[in-house]
């Protein structure tokens, strides 16, 4: 027969296996319930699908891209610039007016843009004068445009609906350069709406190989 000191050994050790029992299994609810709660989180982020731009197509020669989310009068304004580009003789001073009309197009046009870093028009920009010219921009223009990423933002921004652009010939001296037959372009912008953004400027052009650039902004 066992001894009363023995039988109560055994409840001891039969305790502690269903205490260890009982917190193994709570153990592993807790990490199955966790398990669940991480992969509903992450099915919740993963709903909310980020914005990607595609290029719906190129000006072969040039670079310069068109990019789907541009506006309708944007649209137009590339299909022209095309044609210019394209011809059997080049337009240079067209070549001028549309370059000056997309870059105004798409630099003043904050609606469509996803974040204050996306800067528009910088394709039409001096390649020299561009992490500049985007530098400027993010601490003025485009410091206050809110991100769009999952495209929820409620923020008004300025839509350009219409560009006119003079073209002059002129001279412009950068660095130890001068282009004697730069194009100087006086521009007017039309918005839907007054929203306090720029409507009159200037923009000088210069010679860059085959491609007009910007190099000033006034």
């Amino acid at each position: 027969m066992e001894s009363k000191k023995n039988k109560k050994r055994i409840r001891r050790i039969s305790k502690k296996k269903i205490t260890i029992f009982v917190a193994i299994v709570v153990l592993l609810i807790l990490l199955i319930v966790g398990g669940i709660l991480f992969l509903n989180k992450d099915k919740g982020n993963g709903s909310k699908k980020t914005k990607e731009v595609k290029t719906l197509e190129t000006i072969k020669g040039y670079d310069y891209e068109l990019k789907e989310n541009e506006t309708k009068y944007y649209k137009s304004l590339f299909k022209e610039l095309k044609k210019v580009l394209e011809a059997d003789e080049l337009d240079e001073e067209k070549y001028a007016q549309l370059v000056s009309q997309l870059f105004i197009a798409d630099f003043y046009n904050l609606e469509n843009k996803i974040s204050k870093s996306d800067i528009g028009g910088t394709q039409f920009v001096y390649k020299d004068f561009r992490e500049d010219f985007e530098n400027i921009a993010k601490t003025t223009m485009y410091k206050q445009v809110e991100s769009d990423v999952y495209g929820e933002r409620k923020q008004k921004l300025p839509e350009v609906t219409k560009a006119y652009a003079t073209v002059e010939k002129g001279s412009f001296k950068y660095g130890n350069k001068t282009d004697d037959k730069a194009y100087i372009v006086s521009f007017e912008i039309e918005y839907p709406e007054d929203l306090g953004y720029q409507k009159k400027g200037k923009i000088t052009l210069i010679h860059n190989g085959d491609k007009l650039e910007l190099a000033a902004l006034e």
